[in-house]
């Protein structure tokens, strides 16, 4: 009898020795005698390789990272049990904070989900590409301009460049446009319609060489224009943009989302904007 009951206790320690080693594996660590589960850093792991931010060096999983995350995982476990023990997890400041952050978490949540299913489409960015190249024509001009406050100066100095005088020191010591007027007024390769209406419509009268025969006003003030040049536009090949125009692309369908949910939404609340 006695040698039975010795036979099944070595079985039972038997068993718990093997057990011990797939329980603990389960755990990163005891803290206080409460497990932290290796599934927090697991999740944490997938997370920080999951939103990694644009223009940042890619992360991979590494020993180091994972030592890190295991770290961390066990420092907030030592920080939250000590919260705990005071009591802080049932203040009214800790109740108003956990629900703007469930609020935005789902919020985020919504919205990922939305562009994850809504990406633009090859298809839609070679149309969108198409339509910025139209809207941009097929001439670039380049152009010097000179641009003063008021009429009087402006035919003035009309008169001094029709006698002679060379336009580019003109617009060097008189434009009051800082960005063209140390480089002689030159506004470089553009399209005209980049321009206000008033400036592009002078501009597309004039032949290469040539400068408006009256100043020209605009809302930034009284301009004297010169045709340099023109060229057939230079436009980037649509896989050069590709990237950039299903980017812009998938944030505008984003915001249109949003917009439709505030359009749809029935309530009293008045939007100031």
């Amino acid at each position: 009898m006695k040698i039975s009951r010795i036979a099944k206790a070595a079985v039972l320690a038997a068993t718990v020795t093997l057990a011990a080693p797939s329980v603990f594996a389960q755990n990163i660590a005891i803290v206080n005698g409460k497990a932290v589960p290796k599934a927090r850093a697991e999740a944490m792991i997938d997370q920080i390789l999951k939103n990694q931010q644009p223009g940042q060096p890619p992360q991979t999983r590494t020993p180091d990272l994972e030592q890190k995350v295991k770290d961390e995982i066990v420092m907030r476990e030592i920080f939250i049990q000590e919260a705990e023990r005071r009591g802080l997890n049932t203040s009214p400041d800790y109740k108003v904070q956990m629900e703007f952050a469930r609020q935005s978490i789902l919020i985020r949540t919504l919205f990922q989900d939305f562009e994850a299913k809504s990406q633009m489409t090859e298809v839609e960015a070679r149309a969108e590409y198409d339509k910025i190249k139209a809207a941009n024509g097929a001439k670039e001009l380049r152009a010097r301009h000179i641009l003063v406050e008021n009429e009087a100066e402006a035919k003035d100095l009309l008169a001094k460049i029709k006698g002679g005088a060379k336009f580019e020191e003109l617009a060097k010591k008189n434009s009051k446009d800082p960005g063209s007027a140390e480089n002689g007024g030159d506004l470089d390769w553009a399209n005209p319609g980049n321009y206000v209406p008033e400036f592009s419509q002078a501009l597309l009268k004039l032949k290469k060489g040539e400068v408006t025969s009256a100043p020209v006003k605009s809302q930034f003030g009284w301009h004297i224009i010169k045709l340099e040049d023109e060229r057939t536009a230079q436009f980037p090949e649509f896989e050069e943009v590709k990237a950039q125009i299903m980017q812009r692309g998938t944030q505008a369908k984003l915001a249109k989302f949003r917009d439709d949910l505030k359009a749809k939404a029935k309530t009293d609340y008045k939007f100031s904007n």
